[in-house]
């Protein structure tokens, strides 16, 4: 079994000794109120009570900005971090204090990490060959690794004649040739232009589905975080946000911050009115009353949740333009309009609001047919079953009641 366990994990950086001493301990707390990270006496809390229970066989992303302790909890599974506080287990045996070669774990990194003299085969064989693993065993195994990767005719060149892509496949294959428990990977597309990080992307899911094991990935891409993952966690200032599937966290966002951070464009938020009249929920924006869905109704009168000003957020493809006789229409004005091919992003403005919106180009109709121009107007709807509700104080969502 290959599960992995974080319990109440926590990885704090200690002061350095003049900060310990308390002649920098101001300008900590200063740092500490502009990056929001939390600073104690121990130190600053790079990861603070990260509890997960990964299951065996299970693609799992963290993602997050940078500097939220994603790669940091991925060093502390891999041992190359001590854990502060907290446990660590792999296939149920606790690892806290255990040497990173004998966790049975594989870890692909950002930077790929080959050894320059070396051709591919070696730099794939290498790890066997410290292990003493026999000479066909070691050519078997580095033979299947690379006709998975399609990095076969390589195998005889060194890294420096290889592309970015074709530098981390090698990596990849590295890792393969281990049959680890565990593969890790920090941010392994980064380093790659748009395009072949998406064909990476499809690499790498060809790549679990044969050979089957665990995966934790890190990434401050939610694109990537979408696509690869069974479950995404969602992590700010070393705090897991979210834990979930990735059309969970898209439909059903914990908070403001992961509302903003999953989505491309990411969504719209606005300053509205939560109220109800005869026991149902509507919100109020810019004077326009929209009711919201049945679901939406029974989630709130599930948490008792009582009228107020409330921060509602919409996605941009949520959002649909309309005509000046439309109910409950918001009157609008368009800043810029981006053809992205099958659809527009318009930027649009309302009551000194910033909005986009996701319009598909076979949509377009009647005035829109030509194209929006700056300081056209541009009114837009939408519908009950699309907003998000968070709180205005503490920024979670008042519908996951």
């Amino acid at each position: 079994m290959a599960n992995v366990t974080l319990e109440h994990v926590k990885k704090v950086y200690p002061f350095s000794g003049e900060t310990r001493r308390g002649k920098r301990g101001a300008k900590a707390l200063r740092d500490e109120a502009e990056t929001k990270l939390l600073v104690t006496h121990e130190g600053v809390v790079a990861v603070h009570d990260f509890s997960i229970e990964i299951a065996d066989k299970e693609f799992v992303v963290l993602v997050g900005p940078s500097g939220c302790g994603k790669s940091t909890t991925l060093r502390m599974i891999a041992g190359l971090e001590e854990i502060t506080d907290g446990e660590l287990r792999i296939g149920g045996k606790l690892v806290n204090d255990m040497p990173p070669k004998d966790r049975d774990i594989a870890m692909v990194f950002q930077s790929y990490a080959l050894y320059p003299h070396m051709t591919v085969y070696d730099n794939m064989a290498f790890a066997l060959k410290l292990r003493k693993t026999p000479k066909p065993v070691i050519d078997g195994k580095v033979r299947e690794a690379a006709e998975i990767l399609g990095i076969t005719e390589y195998l005889n060149r060194k890294p420096k004649a290889l592309s970015g892509g074709q530098r981390q496949r090698v990596a990849i294959g590295r890792a393969i040739v281990r049959e680890p428990q565990v593969f890790l990977m920090d941010e392994p597309l980064s380093n790659l232009d748009a395009k072949l990080r998406n064909q990476m992307r499809a690499e790498i899911i060809k790549l679990r589905q044969r050979i089957d094991t665990t995966f934790i990935y890190v990434t401050h891409d939610q694109t990537e975080a979408m696509t690869l993952g069974d479950r995404i966690v969602i992590m700010k200032d070393g705090l897991i946000q979210q834990i979930g599937t990735p059309q969970e966290v898209f439909d059903s966002p914990a908070n403001i911050f992961v509302a903003g951070f999953i989505g491309s464009p990411q969504m719209n938020m606005f300053d509205a009115e939560l109220d109800k009249v005869d026991e149902r929920y509507f919100v109020l924006l810019n004077g326009a009353r929209v009711f919201l869905s049945e679901e939406k109704q029974s989630a709130l009168r599930r948490a008792n949740v009582q009228p107020q000003r409330v921060t509602m957020g919409i996605r941009p493809e949520h959002i649909m333009l309309c005509s000046n006789t439309a109910e409950a229409h918001i009157r609008a004005v368009v800043d810029v309009s981006e053809m992205m091919g099958s659809s527009v992003h318009l930027h649009i403005s309302s009551n000194g609001k910033d909005i986009v919106v996701i319009v598909p180009t076979m949509d377009l109709q009647g005035d829109y047919m030509n194209g929006f121009g700056y300081g056209q107007t541009a009114n837009f709807a939408f519908g009950g079953n699309v907003v998000h509700l968070f709180d205005r104080e503490t920024g979670e969502s008042l519908l996951r009641g």
